[in-house]
């Protein structure tokens, strides 16, 4: 085909040629009507050069297209030649100090993390490498496309904004000058027309929407029935899709069509067939009903090949318009003009916005094209970069749902300028002002999220496909309002306060639709069958998490606006709580002679949301008021006395509840999905906008509420009123022998109430809730993590929670605490935490998870006794609680936390039936010692008219009230001190008495108080009396207890020597043989001394015992106990085998324990050692087994094991097994020692029986050969 073209091309060429742009320049000066010449030159020329039939020849089109179209106007702009016009622009203009690269896919660009003011300023290599950011710390990336280099712009880099090139161009005066001084006013108006002609002539044929004729102006006279099948890039439908619908639709190669499919990738549309009408419509017609059997059909459309032509010399003329202005800044200045003029339609009537609301109607190519155009005008003229962000503002709403329903990625939509407009500070804060962009975007997300339930929260449970799909594309307005939020304002104004409240109002809409989204309840009875829709909800948290801090860090700035916030939060939490009906029904509760009226509300029965982002703003708030002290300076103007502690505390409390109830496997049913995000609700994602500041709202509820009312609510919400209310509490239980499970149950929400109340009171290291700065929160965690192992940079990093611009703040604070040790030969180099910094460890630190806390305690254990220290974890000293949370250490001292201490010691003491637990006991010891620790500071740092209402040694010291008469905290932990089976937490109660005899005597030396004196006097004199009888009764138990270790041990002798008569009755006799080996020689020696047979010797039993891996019991192995097994992996095996290439003809029926010689094919049994009881091992395969039926075939996911054919997982190493193998006894132990062979034969008579059997054999074979 291209040998019969040939001479038609060369042809062409010749006739075109003829044409002068010269003349044709001089043509269009002496036009009077220059628009109807332009258009009437193109077309004409346009459909000739470009029509070139299937096979186009793009290097001869852009010659030819240059020559005969782009060269007059050329000509026409510079009335001379174009070389010698363009260089004089370039010569009499001021380059320009903005650098403007625009990047390639991959190419590399680089961000100061010191410097830059967020993320998205970079600088192309070039630039970063003349630059004094190369000697800073630095960020590389590459780049998606589509971005530019920000070198010379001064709001992007807060020091060093040029590298050494530009900032030769940095002389001009601080007023920005005109560029159009520079050009004469012929060239001016010359350009002028010639770019308002032309950006005229691209906007109307790459938006023009019918296929077969031109606009009036452009149509030809003689129009041939020439046609493209053009065919549209999607991201819908797959390469292989695409590939095997165009081998049928047009007849063409593999690998014509691989290319076809790769070029409608990478350009957006591609021509697959050229020809006639009826021709092309026929291959449309089979690709449409190819593709759209599942899903949306591809995009075809037949056009006609003189608009094909038109379109592509359109997005020529903008790659020319792109160059042309890189010659001077005032004809970008003239384009920048022509295109921002509104035209004859009024608003949205201009060329960019013409462009723009079309954007997702054009394809990929013509998008890079306009795009790249808009970069390098509109984006690098500062005055008409303010005036597209207007334009791009006004039509936010409209391009974002444009956005939306397109299937373009991100990169290639106009919606993506978003980052190069929200970014800039001057920018973002006129467009919040004058635009009101705040409330747009958030105002523009929410309209594309209209699921909701009943109270107007979200719902994502029943999401259909299109849905899911628009939510995953509506996200990226978030990304939008963090970049509209990331610079902070320096300086406020009144419209900018007014606009951002406004904002903050519609913020407020979308937290309140989110409060309480996701409702759970306790599945009870029978596991979920369905896992529900949990992933969409955090996904919206998080993307939230950067712009809800962002928000508050905006509010600290200006007193007015976090007044003002504080109101606006605390109104629509009150709303949220209306909205709320859970049948909540008032009770009364009282302990200790305190009541408080709340509300009957089971977690356990109710329903429960993870998701309250309106409480948990408030919380942050309230904090911004601490640390800007604006609630000590306008307590006036704030609502804190219309504030119900109660209603703060309830939805944070609830949601803490219900993380302390799944960790004691209450809502094992509820399936992974609520497992799942309790661990996004503490992951180091999420935790900073959610289980921290749940922590915070609990704080600012105790700080303004009577400590034991709120420990009262705490009890009931944890469902443990009853068993704190209920004197005798544990000799009831130990006397009833309740289900064990119900116990445990109980015993860790104990525990996870007390760890509760710890982080309550320790948690102080936020800037506003203790006296602390930020450097201080970020050294607290990388000690604690550094408490765990010494870690790598990456690892440390991954740790920590980072800012809005990607940030720790580790560098600045990672010295102060830690050593680097160098890598060696192999391996990372790691930080170790100092050692004068293990004394700040605390091992409830609320960042750590349960192995987390587990592996910091044995390292930091392991780390005293090698320092020859006791092992106590004492918790640390702690900085003091502002003003506004200086109450909250209260709750150490109150009545109802004195009887949760005294009621775990009193069990403890007791040391009866399963009520209690170590770890119950080790949480109430470590609060007890941060209760001590508060004393001893306010002792030390009290001043002197001052009285100290803090008194814990005293109200410890005091027995109980009747009627229970128990003994005081003290006297327990004295009694505890030697208690043999608390011997780990022997040195932390020594540590605690340490610690109040050291209180004591502060108290004894201070003149402080003199009622306080008076009291301690007193309460001294009784001590005396009682430290007497105390020291007396440790010695008599001292005694008591050598006594029953000596008699224990004597117990065990006997024991061991009854166990074991025979061992040493055998040593006796072993004495007496050797002797008689020595009198007689060796004949008495084959006697008596025989391995096997009736005489052999009693060999003596080996105990052994095993663990089960599943319900971790240890028993011995024998006879009677119960069955164990381990876990084992049998299958075929031809290692062995003499002929591999023989198969078993019946494998039903094939008993592999006999097999031929040849050892065709064997068995192998490998195990992985683990053992269990045989009723434990059933009990796990029966519930594999049943998990995997109940789960639906489209749900299950792809497993390393087959349940069908008997396979399951090792429960502890997780290797492949498909049977169990009985853990068997030696038969010397099941028969007590000694092999019974009395009723064995002995080798004579079993040679005589062998050797009848087998003359009996062959008698019988040869009677059945011989014939009858």
């Amino acid at each position: 085909m291209a040998s019969e073209l040939e001479p038609e091309v060369q042809a062409l060429d010749r006739s075109l040629l003829e044409c002068s742009a010269e003349e044709t320049a001089g043509k269009w000066l002496q036009a009077t009507d220059l628009t109807r010449e332009v258009y009437q030159h193109l077309a004409h020329y346009v459909p000739k050069i470009y029509c070139r039939g299937p096979n186009p020849f793009p290097q001869k089109e852009d010659m030819l297209a240059h020559q005969v179209l782009l060269g007059p106007m050329e000509w026409y702009l510079c009335g001379e030649d174009p070389e010698l016009g363009f260089s004089k622009l370039e010569q009499t203009n001021k380059p320009s100090h903005l650098c403007g690269r625009v990047f390639k896919v991959g190419e590399p660009t680089y961000s100061c993390r010191d410097c830059a003011v967020d993320p998205t300023c970079v600088l192309c290599m070039e630039c970063f490498l003349g630059s004094i950011h190369r000697d800073h710390r630095y960020r590389m990336t590459t780049s998606g496309g589509g971005g530019f280099c920000d070198c010379g712009d001064t709001e992007a880099w807060k020091e060093g904004p040029h590298c050494q090139k530009h900032e030769l161009n940095t002389y001009e005066t601080e007023e920005e000058e005109d560029p159009l001084v520079h050009l004469s006013e012929d060239v001016i108006a010359r350009t002028y027309n010639i770019f308002a002609i032309m950006f005229q002539y691209a906007v109307e044929i790459l938006t023009w929407e019918k296929e077969s004729e031109l606009p009036p102006d452009l149509e030809m006279i003689e129009k041939s029935d020439t046609y493209y099948c053009m065919l549209f890039n999607d991201e819908v439908h797959t390469y292989e899709q695409v590939i095997y619908t165009l081998q049928k639709a047009v007849n063409c190669t593999q690998k014509e069509a691989i290319g076809f499919a790769t070029t409608v990738d990478r350009d957006g549309r591609r021509s697959v067939r050229y020809g006639e009408f009826q021709y092309c419509e026929q291959a449309k017609s089979i690709i449409v009903r190819n593709t759209s059997r599942q899903t949306k059909p591809l995009k075809v459309q037949v056009m006609h090949s003189s608009i094909v032509a038109h379109q592509n010399f359109g997005l020529k003329v903008l790659s020319w318009l792109g160059s042309i202005i890189g010659y001077s800044d005032g004809l970008r200045r003239i384009l920048c003009q022509v295109g921002l003029q509104e035209g004859p339609d009024g608003e949205n009537s201009s060329l960019v916005d013409r462009l723009m609301l079309s954007d997702s109607k054009l394809w990929k190519g013509a998008r890079s094209v306009y795009h790249q155009l808009f970069m390098s005008s509109l984006l690098m003229d500062l005055k008409y970069k303010k005036l597209f962000a207007v334009r791009f503002a006004k039509n936010y709403e409209r391009l974002q749902s444009d956005y939306v329903t397109d299937d373009h990625d991100r990169e290639f939509s106009i919606a993506d300028f978003s980052v190069q407009i929200f970014t800039v500070p001057s920018l973002a804060r006129m467009l919040i002002t004058e635009e009101n962009l705040m409330t747009i975007i958030i105002k523009t997300f929410m309209d594309h999220l209209r699921h909701r339930d009943v109270q107007g929260r979200f719902q994502f449970e029943r999401y259909t496909a299109l849905q899911a799909f628009k939510f995953r594309r509506v996200q990226s307005l978030i990304l939008d309002l963090k970049y509209v939020l990331i610079s902070k304002p320096t300086e406020w104004s009144d419209g900018l306060r007014q606009k951002f409240l406004e904002g903050f109002d519609a913020f407020l809409e979308l937290l309140k639709c989110m409060q309480g989204m996701d409702p759970i309840t306790r599945q009870v009875g029978q596991h979920i069958e369905m896992e529900p829709e949990w992933e969409a909800a955090f996904t919206l948290q998080m993307k939230l998490t950067h712009v809800i801090s962002m928000i508050q860090d905006w509010c600290a700035l200006d007193e007015k606006v976090l007044i003002e916030a504080y109101k606006k939060c605390l109104a629509v939490l009150t709303q949220c709580h209306g909205g709320f009906t859970d049948g909540e029904q008032p009770v009364t509760l009282s302990i200790c002679g305190h009541s408080v009226e709340t509300i009957r509300y089971c977690v356990s029965k109710e329903k429960v949301s993870i998701h309250l982002p309106v409480s948990r703003l408030l919380a942050g708030l309230h904090v911004l008021l601490s640390k800007s002290e604006v609630a000590y300076k306008f307590p006036e103007l704030l609502p804190l006395s219309e504030l119900s502690p109660p209603m703060l505390i309830e939805h944070p409390l609830r949601c803490l509840v219900l993380c302390a109830q799944v960790h004691a496997g209450m809502w094992r049913r509820n399936g992974f999905s609520l497992v799942n995000q309790i661990y996004y609700y503490h992951n180091v994602k999420c935790r900073r906008e959610m289980f921290d500041k749940d922590i915070i709202m609990l704080q600012t509820g105790v700080s303004m509420m009577d400590p034991n009312h709120f420990l009262m609510i705490m009890l009931s919400r944890f469902e443990l009123y009853q068993i704190f209310s209920t004197p005798d509490y544990g000799k009831k239980i130990s006397s009833e022998t309740p289900h064990k499970d119900l116990v445990q149950q109980n015993n860790t929400l104990i525990e996870e109430m007390l760890y509760l109340i710890i982080m309550l009171v320790g948690e102080r290291f936020s800037p506003g809730v203790g006296q602390v700065n930020a450097t201080d929160e970020i050294k607290r965690e990388i000690i604690h993590q550094l408490s765990i192992k010494p870690m790598a940079h990456s690892e440390l990093v991954k740790s920590l929670p980072e800012d809005e611009n990607k940030e720790t703040g580790m560098e600045s604070v990672i010295e102060a605490v830690a050593h680097f040790k160098k890598p060696g030969l192999t391996g990372r180099g790691m930080y170790e935490l100092k050692p004068e910094c293990a004394k700040e460890f605390n091992l409830y630190f609320y960042h750590f998870s349960r192995a987390e806390q587990s592996k910091a305690e044995e390292a930091q254990r392991k780390l005293k006794r090698q320092n020859k220290e006791d092992t106590a974890l004492p918790p640390p000293v702690l900085p003091p609680f502002c003003p506004l949370f200086a109450s909250l250490v209260n709750i150490l001292q109150s009545d109802v936390m004195l009887l949760i201490m005294r009621t775990v010691l009193q069990w403890t003491v007791e040391h009866s039936g399963h009520i209690w637990s170590e770890s119950m006991l080790q949480r109430v010891l470590h609060l007890i010692g941060m209760a001590l620790q508060e004393e001893k500071q306010h002792l030390e740092n009290v001043m002197e008219e001052h009285v100290i209402t803090f008194t814990f040694t005293q109200k410890i010291s005091k027995p109980g009230e009747a009627p229970n008469n128990s003994p005081s905290i003290l006297a327990m932990l004295e009694t505890l001190q030697n208690a043999p089976y608390l011997e780990v937490h022997k040195d932390m109660i020594k540590w605690i008495l340490k610690t109040f005899n050291a209180i004591k005597k502060l108290r004894e030396s201070s003149s402080t108080s003199p009622v306080v004196e008076t009291e301690g006097t007193i309460m001294e004199e009784s001590s005396r009396d009682k430290d007497k009888a105390e020291r007396k009764r440790k010695a008599e138990i001292a005694r008591l207890r050598r006594e029953k270790i000596m008699a224990q041990m004597s117990e065990m002798q006997r024991h061991f020597i009854d166990e074991n008569k025979e061992l040493f009755q055998q040593t006796l006799e072993l004495d007496s043989s050797v002797s008689a080996v020595l009198d007689n020689g060796p004949v008495a020696s084959d006697m008596t001394l025989t391995a096997l047979g009736p005489a052999q010797t009693r060999v003596p039993e080996q105990r052994q015992c095993a663990t089960c891996i599943l319900c971790q019991e240890e028993q011995e192995v024998n006879a009677e106990s119960k069955a164990m097994v381990l876990a084992a992996f049998v299958q075929r095996s031809t290692v062995l085998s003499k002929d591999r290439s023989k198969f078993i003809q019946d494998p039903e029926n094939y008993d592999p324990l006999f097999m031929h010689p040849d050892l065709s094919c064997g068995i192998h049994t490998g195990s992985c050692g683990h053992i269990m009881h045989a009723h434990c091992w059933q009990r796990y395969f029966d519930s594999v087994q049943a998990k995997e039926q109940r789960r639906q075939q489209r749900l299950r996911l792809h497993t390393s094991y087959d349940v069908e054919n008997g396979e399951f997982l090792c429960p502890l190493c997780e290797c492949l097994s498909n049977t169990v193998i009985p853990l068997l006894l030696p038969p010397r132990n099941v028969f007590h020692g000694r092999l019974n062979f009395s009723d064995q034969p002995n080798l004579t008579q079993w040679i005589r029986t062998i050797s009848q059997q087998i003359k009996a054999l062959q008698v019988l074979r040869k009677e059945e050969s011989t014939p009858k």
